[in-house]
């Protein structure tokens, strides 16, 4: 039996068509390249250090730490809301298939509220500690003077990502009344 929902956000969160979907997947789809921008920087920057240390013992001076605390951050954090939004998170639900579909739907809901509280939880400490990083203008120790605090914000942005693309799927799961 479909849950009745006011006609506003059966339109705004409907699949491809509502707007609210259409804003959080171009936003996600945009953080999604960004990140894959820096997948491929990383790539390109740590086979440079490579191949210079293999034709002249030097290499790129903060290889390790760019890659650390830049590269890898932005290329795993910038991309879940983008793998939410497209359903690609790790699922074990061999159980909640044989379910009825009103159970499943249910079980769906009640993750994505559990999600949303975790990523919520997540987006909201991850936020104060890269407003702290900004105010402090957050350094490392390296054997140059090496700035992180950009960094910190790719968590927050990432979760909110997350959470927008939660709420989308929740509200498509509940005007369509099946898990997704």
């Amino acid at each position: 039996m479909p849950l009745n929902i006011n006609d506003d956000v059966a339109e705004i969160a409907d699949d491809d068509s509502g707007l609210l979907y259409r804003c959080v997947s171009w936003l996600n789809t945009v953080f999604l390249v960004i990140s894959a921008i820096f997948v491929v920087l990383m790539m390109l920057h740590v086979t440079a250090d490579v191949l210079l240390r293999a034709v002249s013992d030097v290499g790129i001076t903060g290889t390790l730490e760019v890659v650390s605390y830049y590269y890898m951050v932005c290329a795993i954090f910038l991309a879940f809301g983008y793998v939410e939004l497209k359903n690609q998170h790790i699922r074990v639900d061999l159980f909640v298939q044989q379910m009825p579909r009103s159970a499943q739907v249910i079980l769906y809901i009640l993750a994505c509220l559990a999600g949303f509280v975790f990523f919520g939880l997540l987006a909201w400490q991850s936020m104060i500690d890269a407003i702290r990083a900004t105010r402090s203008h957050e350094t490392i120790m390296s054997n140059f003077l090496f700035y992180v605090w950009p960094s910190r914000w790719a968590l927050p942005i990432g979760f909110i990502g997350c959470l927008l693309a939660i709420l989308c799927n929740l509200l498509k799961a509940l005007t369509r009344w099946r898990a997704l």
